[in-house]
């Protein structure tokens, strides 16, 4: 089984969730969204996916997040797109769907 994980290394639950797809044995491509950030188009796609929304995805405790509170989920994509920070992480693909690993067991969903 084939699995992308958008990774912090510096984020417990990344490295959980990463460790979690690795015990199962997944081959898993490591993009570490800080470094190669999704582009806006890619993360409307992996939200659709997971069936959440991108305020879902938006990771709150972030300064810049307080200035999205009533933001259009096209001005928080735009946001995410320009400031990665502010992607909730991990986020993981896999053929089955997409989850946002918090807790990182929620990824078992999309594990064959």
């Amino acid at each position: 089984m084939k699995a992308t994980i958008w990774h912090n290394p510096r984020c417990s639950k990344s490295r959980e969730t990463l460790a979690l797809l690795e015990a199962a044995g997944a081959d898993v491509t490591v993009v570490r969204y800080l470094e190669t950030p999704p582009t806006r188009d890619e993360l409307a796609r992996l939200y659709a996916r997971a069936g959440m929304s991108p305020r879902d995805g938006l990771r709150t405790a972030e300064d810049g997040a307080k200035a999205l509170r009533d933001a259009t989920d096209d001005a928080i994509l735009d946001a995410m797109a320009a400031n990665p920070i502010l992607i909730e992480r991990p986020l993981v693909e896999t053929e089955k769907g997409v989850r946002l690993g918090r807790p990182p067991e929620r990824v078992r969903e999309i594990l064959v």
